[in-house]
């Protein structure tokens, strides 16, 4: 066995594609501005070549064959069940590409996601000839999913191009929407304006492929945050995309923001602050059918998922019932949340946790006041 064959992975990757195979068609962020984002930073923009993309492809075959013969010779006919995957975890036994391989494998092997930030930014020609590759080496594959700019596809791709990356084999994209307010979108450096994010996610619809628009919850602070909310909600209006995606701000010192917030020209919301923020841009949402989705532990309320319209007052009604909680079980309800306890608002009905909870955060303040603030601050860094 050729335990040393690897490929290129990138360092994120939706936590909607947790079970996918990672592919990187380009490297880092071609704009790379964003005064929120801190991840690459320093990284200089690079498209792979077509060879190269083919190469990695292959060697994932190669991959996929190796854990074939290794299932083989642990007497599992060839399949992949959980003592395969032990296997290829055991530490120093086999390096992360397998380990990627072998997860993808297990959970069906069925899902791609083309990294990094922005693969759009290749030239549509070769971003289309790598996916037909990549569907006739892995002919079984389901969904191929990528992060993309709006900018891109409103300067860069025709209809007509996204259309024929559809056909060979593009299911979902992953844009950054993030406010739909062009004075926030110009403060925090983002690059693109609300009518060119209308145009591309209207481009994406029109041409087939599912779209997934991510929201930055708190983008507003404490000044801006019913502009950020109504804007957003009229521009999600005007594209109706299939998943709105919720990701709540935060800050750390290595992103640009950090300075504005320093000189306090930016105004950090509180977490209840960014929940009021929340239910008005829910409220604002009209004659649209998404999927609104809070699929990830920045955002202090998951529950907050559901269709549209159908579901819109359920959506509602979770952040109304958060705030009929005394302070107390919101205290707690934040420290289990951050904590990763928590899932939703019924766990705090675990009497033995709930307890113990609140035993902690009265020990932390007693031993420094404000100490709790500073550990659900730690918390949430660790999440990014």
């Amino acid at each position: 066995m050729n335990r040393s064959l690897r490929y290129e992975i990138g360092p994120i990757r939706p936590p909607s594609e947790a079970y996918s195979l990672l592919i990187r068609f380009t490297r880092n962020c071609p704009w790379n501005k964003c005064a929120f984002c801190s991840l690459y930073k320093g990284r200089r923009f690079q498209k792979r070549t077509l060879d190269e993309i083919k190469r990695d492809i292959d060697t994932i075959k190669q991959i996929k064959e190796e854990i074939k013969e290794l299932s083989w010779r642990m007497g599992t006919a060839g399949n992949l069940d959980e003592s395969i995957l032990e296997k290829i975890y055991t530490p120093g036994s086999y390096n992360e590409c397998f380990r990627s391989t072998a997860l993808w494998l297990y959970f069906g092997g069925k899902n791609v996601f083309i990294q990094d930030a922005n693969s759009l930014a290749m030239d549509p020609g070769v971003f289309t000839e790598a996916l037909v590759y990549l569907k006739k080496t892995f002919p079984h594959i389901e969904r191929v999913t990528s992060y993309a700019r709006s900018r891109t596809i409103a300067k860069r791709w025709t209809v007509e191009a996204l259309s024929a990356a559809k056909e060979a084999g593009l299911t979902r994209l992953h844009v950054g929407l993030e406010s739909g307010s062009d004075f926030l979108l110009k403060y925090m450096d983002k690059g693109v304006t609300r009518e060119e994010h209308i145009e591309a996610g209207r481009k994406v619809k029109e041409a087939g492929i599912e779209l997934s628009e991510y929201v930055i919850l708190g983008m507003g602070g404490k000044r801006w945050w019913r502009e950020h909310a109504i804007l957003t909600a009229e521009t999600l209006n005007e594209i109706d995309p299939d998943f709105i995606r919720f990701r709540t701000l935060k800050v750390l010192k290595e992103m640009p923001l950090y300075e504005r917030v320093e000189r306090k020209d930016f105004l950090l919301s509180t977490e209840e602050d960014i929940l009021l923020e929340e239910k008005e841009l829910i409220e604002h949402l009209e004659g649209i059918g998404s999927y609104v989705k809070s699929d990830h532990i920045l955002n202090l309320l998951e529950e907050v998922d559901g269709k549209l319209p159908d579901e819109k007052e359920k959506l509602l009604s979770v952040i109304d019932r958060y705030f009929t909680l005394s302070e107390e079980e919101r205290l707690v309800y934040r420290f289990g949340r951050r904590a990763g306890i928590y899932r939703g608002l019924d766990d705090l009905k675990d009497e033995l946790t709930y307890h113990k909870l609140k035993k902690q955060i009265r020990e932390m303040e007693d031993r420094e006041p404000g100490s709790l603030e500073k550990a659900l601050s730690l918390l949430l860094e660790n999440y990014i």
